[in-house]
C-alpha cells in the first residue's frame, strides 16, 4: 500500500526492493527530454521567475501608492495592493498564455500534463494560492514537481 507521502518516499516491498526505479532525470516518466525545450525547468529559473515577478508587483504598486518607511499603516497597504497586484500578473497570464512576465524572462512556462493547451483560471488561481504559501510550491519530487503542481496536474518546461 502506497504512504500518504507518495512519490516522496518510495513504496517498499514485503522483500526490501523497490517496486519503481527511480527516474533518470526529472519529466522522464512524462515522456520530457533531459535537456532543451519542454524538459522539466530547474529550481534556479523558477526562483528567478518568482523574484522578477515579486518586483514587478512592487514596482506597479509603487505607481499608485507612495511607500513611506515611517508609516506603518501606509506600508500594510502598500504591501497589501503589492500583493493583490502579484496575484494578477501571476494567475491571469497563466491562465490565459502559461507564463507570468518573470517566467517569460526566463523562457519557461506551465504546460498541463493531459496535454491540453490552457492551463485555466481555477488551475492558476491554485498555483498562486500555494505559492504563496511557499512551502508547497517549495517541496519538490524527483520531477521538480511541487505540491502546487501535483494538485493541479502541471508541470514548469523550458520553451528554450
Amino acid at each position: 500500500m502506497a504512504r500518504w507521502t507518495g512519490e516522496w518516499l518510495q513504496t517498499l516491498s514485503s522483500g526490501g526492493a523497490t517496486t519503481q526505479e527511480p527516474p533518470q532525470w526529472p519529466g522522464e516518466r512524462f515522456g520530457l527530454p533531459e535537456h532543451g525545450p519542454r524538459s522539466v525547468a530547474g529550481s534556479g529559473r523558477r526562483l528567478l521567475a518568482l523574484v522578477v515577478d515579486l518586483v514587478l508587483a512592487s514596482l506597479l504598486t509603487a505607481l499608485f501608492t507612495r511607500p513611506d518607511y515611517s508609516d506603518l499603516a501606509a506600508m500594510q497597504e502598500h504591501n497589501f495592493w503589492a500583493l493583490a497586484t502579484w496575484a494578477v500578473i501571476t494567475v491571469v497570464p497563466v491562465a490565459l498564455f502559461g507564463f507570468t512576465p518573470g517566467m517569460a524572462v526566463t523562457g519557461i512556462r506551465v504546460a498541463r500534463l493531459d496535454g491540453k493547451a490552457v492551463i485555466g483560471l481555477w488551475r492558476a488561481a491554485l498555483r498562486c494560492v500555494l505559492t504563496f504559501f511557499v512551502i508547497p510550491a517549495a517541496v519538490r519530487n524527483p520531477d521538480n514537481r511541487g505540491w502546487h503542481d501535483r494538485l493541479t496536474n502541471t508541470v514548469v518546461v523550458s520553451m528554450r
